[in-house]
C-alpha cells in the first residue's frame, strides 16, 4: 500500500490528457468544432490540466467556484483552491458559442488546437475584486493585475478533453514529468516524505543550503523547475537546468536523496501547495516574494504575502506582528 499522501481532493490523479486512438479520434472531431482562441496562460492552464496538475479539477471553473475562490480560497464544494482557472471570450465570440456546445480551443499564438471544451455556462466577473483577492492589489502595475483587467469580459466553464502537452515532452524529455510520473518514481526510491524547491533560477547559495537541510530531514528533495513562459529578461531554462543539474552531480548526495526532477509550472506561488498534493511533496516554502508584487519590483503589498494568505485562509489563523 503506499504511503503517499493522496492527490489534492482526496481522489484518484485526474489527468485530463487524451491519448491513443482517443486521442487521434478527437483531434479529428475537434476540426469540425467552431474555434476558440486561448491565451499563453490559458494554454498553461491546459497543460496542467492534462496532466492532472489541477486535479480534481475536470476543466474551467464556473462562476460559483470562481466566487468561492475569490471570496475564501476554496471550491464551491469546499475545497481548497487559491486561483481561479478561467477561460475568457470577448462578447462577440462567447454569443456565438450556445450553452452545451462543443468548441476547439486553439492556441492564438502557434494555432495548434491543444483542447476541446463543453462549455456549461457564460458569466461575467467582477475583476477588480479578482485581483484584490488574489494578488491582494487593484495597482495595473502589478503584472497578474494587469493580465486579469486585459482579458476578455466573459468566462466560459465546462469540462475540457485536452490533446496536447505543449511540446514540454518532446522539448525537456524526462526533465517533464507529469504528477504520475513523480509519485511513481517516489515509490520506486521508497521516498514517503519529499520536499519541493521551486524556482525560475539557477539555485542560490542560500538555495543549496536549505535543499541539504531538507535532505537530512526528508526522504528527497524535488526540484521543480519553472520552464514555461516567465518573466522578461528570465535566464534560458537549459540554462538553468543545466546549472541545477551540476548541483546534483557535484554537490548533492546522489541517488536516493536530492535527487531532481523537473517539470511545467506556470501558476502562482499559493496555488502550489494545492498542485504539489498531486505530485506528492509533504513540504513547501514558498519564498518571501512569491506571489507578491515585490516579486515585480514594485511595493505594493508586503513580502509574506503568499505565505500569510494561505495560513489566514486555510488553517484560519491571524497573522499577527510586525513584516
Amino acid at each position: 500500500m503506499s504511503r503517499l499522501v493522496r492527490p489534492h481532493g482526496g481522489q484518484a490523479l485526474r489527468p485530463l490528457l487524451l491519448s491513443g486512438k482517443e486521442l487521434a479520434a478527437e483531434r479529428e472531431r475537434a476540426q469540425t468544432l467552431p474555434q476558440l482562441p486561448v491565451s499563453s496562460r490559458e494554454r498553461g492552464d491546459l497543460i496542467m490540466l492534462g496532466i492532472g496538475g489541477f486535479t480534481p479539477l475536470d476543466g474551467f471553473m464556473t462562476h460559483a467556484d470562481w466566487k468561492g475562490v475569490c471570496d475564501g480560497y476554496r471550491l464551491a464544494n469546499g475545497l481548497f483552491w487559491p486561483i481561479p482557472i478561467t477561460l475568457s471570450a470577448d462578447s462577440a465570440a462567447a454569443s456565438r458559442i450556445a450553452v452545451g456546445a462543443d468548441v476547439a480551443l486553439v492556441d492564438a499564438e502557434g494555432g495548434e488546437v491543444v483542447a476541446t471544451m463543453t462549455v456549461t455556462e457564460k458569466y461575467a466577473i467582477d475583476k477588480a475584486h479578482e485581483c484584490s483577492s488574489v494578488f491582494r492589489t487593484t495597482d495595473a502595475a502589478h503584472p497578474g493585475v494587469r493580465m486579469v483587467m486585459q482579458q476578455p469580459e466573459v468566462n466560459l466553464a465546462g469540462p475540457v478533453r485536452v490533446l496536447s502537452d505543449g511540446g514540454f515532452k518532446a522539448k525537456y524529455g524526462a526533465l517533464f514529468m507529469t504528477p504520475a510520473e513523480t509519485r511513481a518514481e517516489f515509490e520506486r526510491l521508497g521516498w514517503s516524505q519529499v520536499a519541493a524547491f521551486q524556482t525560475r533560477n539557477p539555485m542560490h547559495r542560500s538555495h543549496e543550503y536549505l535543499a541539504k537541510v531538507a535532505i537530512e530531514t526528508c526522504d528527497g528533495v524535488l526540484v521543480h523547475s519553472l520552464l514555461g513562459a516567465l518573466k522578461p529578461g528570465d535566464i534560458p531554462a537549459d540554462v538553468r537546468t543545466r546549472a541545477i543539474g551540476k548541483l546534483i552531480e557535484k554537490y548533492f548526495v546522489p541517488e536516493g536523496k536530492g535527487q531532481p526532477r523537473f517539470r511545467e509550472m506556470v501558476v502562482e506561488a499559493a496555488v502550489r501547495s494545492a498542485v504539489r498534493a498531486g505530485i506528492r511533496t509533504a513540504d513547501l516554502a514558498p519564498g518571501l516574494d512569491a506571489a507578491s508584487a515585490r516579486a515585480a519590483g514594485l511595493t505594493l503589498v508586503g513580502t509574506r504575502e503568499a505565505t500569510d494568505a494561505i495560513v489566514e485562509r486555510v488553517l484560519d489563523t491571524p497573522v499577527r506582528g510586525p513584516r
